[in-house]
């Protein structure tokens, strides 16, 4: 094992590879802040990113002369980059990840993983995350490892020997973080709403932040749920201790919990450490279509930045400015749709402060568009629009606004030309 303040990432990286790690809690911060450090001696490489998280002070704007950030992403600390005008946004679903970077365009030539201390077969977990690194790490011509004890020895595969890597490193300078703090009031309301339209043995799949959290706190009286999601929140060990985490009728993997990558502090790095009932899987694992359709009563739980009155979805932009992704909420929301009896669920606030999320016209892409028919719903109830027309969705997403807003979006819709909706 190699200390750091040793290592020439020369030695392993040339001018003009891509570079890529894992994300969020999987980030292997020693080994970017070395990278950046000796980045005029490598040359220019292209890194790219996931999920920001601890990185402002690591890859800088100002490191754009040599670095060139490519993201699917603008989330965390990489907003920075994006508000400076040095992070290029890959426009695609989370599930075309493993095939751009393990042999398409954006093909891997390093890389950067954090990983548990090795067991007692000297095998090497791969931690917090598997999802789209999994197709680079087969086609990379190097890779390079810290490895840091406070990273779980999580199952799911695949593990590597000490001979797998170019280069192992010792890091102990990684905090774990802090336990998510519990969901607020506004939150905790979503979280009852959406619990109201899940049934027992649904298989879930969440996205990030709060909300999830308070959706599966919510679901503690739930029996027989099952849990197959690309992220796994904190929420995931309060529903475990509930009793209604039993994944016994998924359909497919029963026993199992499934997912990508963990995001979390201490409490679920403790419940993952060597759990034999949980499995970090691959992005072409856990965003595959017809795996997501053969789930038992797939319920897919995403949240937005905003919808408009006809249930146009946009996930990427506000402001004017990128802050969001398409990551894999098309997949997952078309896997719940395909699903038997299956549930498509957008969750959000109402409000982002003086704004409302529900909106007359959306102020940035279409990510999700209207023909992909979800539940949509906030802290003021549930809008089912499957199966409704759009003068019904108009009636169904004023009802769930703000009602503050409500009024203005009335008129706003007042004021639009017909557009294939009746006129009230």
């Amino acid at each position: 094992m190699t200390q750091a303040a040793a290592v020439d990432l020369a030695k392993y990286i040339r001018a003009g590879d891509t570079i890529t790690f894992g994300q969020a809690d999987a980030l292997p911060r020693t080994l970017l802040r070395l990278l950046a450090e000796q980045r005029s001696q490598i040359g220019r490489t292209r890194l790219f990113l996931g999920i920001g998280q601890g990185l402002q002070d690591i890859l800088r704007p100002e490191y754009a002369a040599d670095f060139d950030y490519v993201s699917y992403c603008a989330s965390g600390t990489n907003r920075a980059l994006a508000k400076a005008g040095v992070l290029d946004i890959l426009p695609e679903s989370y599930s075309s990840l493993p095939q751009l970077l393990g042999a398409g365009p954006l093909r891997a030539d390093v890389v950067f993983l954090r990983v548990s201390p090795p067991d007692e077969q000297g095998r090497y977990s791969l931690g917090m995350a598997r999802e789209y690194v999994l197709a680079p790490l087969r086609a990379a011509r190097a890779i390079i490892a810290e490895v840091s004890p406070s990273t779980p020895w999580t199952y799911g595969g695949p593990y590597l020997l000490e001979s797998d890597f170019a280069l192992l490193i010792d890091t102990d300078s990684d905090d774990p973080g802090a336990d998510a703090a519990a969901p607020g009031p506004i939150e905790t309301a979503i979280g009852r709403n959406v619990a109201s339209v899940v049934p027992d043995g649904a298989t879930l799949q969440t996205g990030i932040g709060s909300i999830p959290d308070a959706v599966l706190a919510a679901l503690g009286n739930h029996r027989d749920l099952g849990l197959h999601s690309g992220s796994l929140g904190e929420g995931i060990v309060t529903l475990a201790e509930s009793g209604a985490l039993t994944n016994a009728r998924k359909g497919i993997d029963a026993g199992l919990t499934v997912g990508g990558v963990l995001m979390g502090g201490p409490r679920l790095r403790r419940f993952a450490h060597r759990n034999a009932q949980l499995e970090l899987r691959g992005t072409e694992y856990t965003h595959d279509a017809r795996l997501l359709a053969g789930l038992n009563r797939f319920t897919a739980i995403n949240s937005a930045i905003e919808v408009d009155l006809t249930g146009q979805i946009n996930t990427e932009m506000a402001g004017g400015g990128y802050i969001g992704a398409i990551g894999g909420v098309n997949d997952f929301l078309r896997g719940a749709q395909a699903s038997q009896d299956g549930t498509p669920i957008v969750a959000l606030p109402s409000m982002a402060r003086e704004q409302s999320r529900i909106v007359a016209a959306l102020s940035g892409p279409a990510t999700v568009p209207r023909s992909c028919s979800c539940v949509i719903v906030t802290e003021h109830g549930v809008a089912d629009l499957r199966g409704l027309t759009l003068s019904q969705r108009v009636d169904k997403m004023i009802g769930i606004a703000h009602p503050g807003q409500r009024d203005a979006l009335e008129n706003a819709f007042s004021a639009m030309p017909a557009q294939g909706w009746k006129k009230r």
